[in-house]
């Protein structure tokens, strides 16, 4: 406890800081490495994602937080989502550059407009949606985790997960038939 007037060396507070930060950071380090490789599967992966958590927060200002041990494990879950995020992402560009074929590049100008306006609606629905749902969204449908995937990860029962998916199908489902043009008739043609 400091004394009122009492000059504060700015250098040995940051040091301190540090310090401090390294003792919380190595005392927690096994369980943020075990709480990671529970969400990614890969435990040589979940250590480098630690040592990358330490990076970072090593590189910036000092964060005072008061419960720095929780707030090191809620980084590290954070990190883990992160990292399983941009790997679906990485999947998907791969494999949708295999999957190209003649017949995408073959399609009418017009189905692939509609297309676009149809991922533009969906793309504005999920925005809209609360976090969490969309987070689960993007999880299962981008990242192809399960239900109980996500619910370990999200800290949820699978039900809440069913529901939150629920929500927002229906808000995807909602986007593209408002916009939907009406039935056409058997042998009317299109203008």
């Amino acid at each position: 406890m400091r004394e009122p007037g009492e000059v504060i060396d700015a250098d040995a507070e940051a040091s301190h800081g540090r310090a401090r930060f390294v003792q919380v950071f190595l005392a927690q380090r096994a369980r943020m490495e075990a709480l990671v490789n529970r969400r990614i599967g890969c435990r040589a992966t979940a250590a480098d994602l630690v040592q990358e958590l330490f990076l970072r927060f090593w590189r910036r200002p000092e964060v005072k937080v008061e419960a720095l041990d929780t707030y090191l494990l809620r980084s590290a879950s954070n990190l883990a989502i992160d990292y399983l995020r941009s790997e679906g992402s990485r999947d998907r560009v791969a494999e949708g550059l295999q999957h190209t074929d003649d017949e995408a590049f073959a399609q009418a100008p017009e189905q692939a407009l509609e297309v676009d306006h149809d991922l533009q609606r969906i793309e504005a629905a999920l925005r809209a949606l609360p976090e969490r749902s969309r987070q689960i969204f993007l999880l299962n449908r981008i990242h192809g985790c399960t239900y109980g995937e996500i619910a370990k990860a999200m800290q949820l029962s699978q039900s809440a997960v069913e529901k939150h998916m629920m929500r927002a199908l229906e808000a995807c489902k909602a986007s593209v038939a408002e916009a939907a043009p009406p039935p056409r008739r058997p042998g009317s043609a299109r203008r």
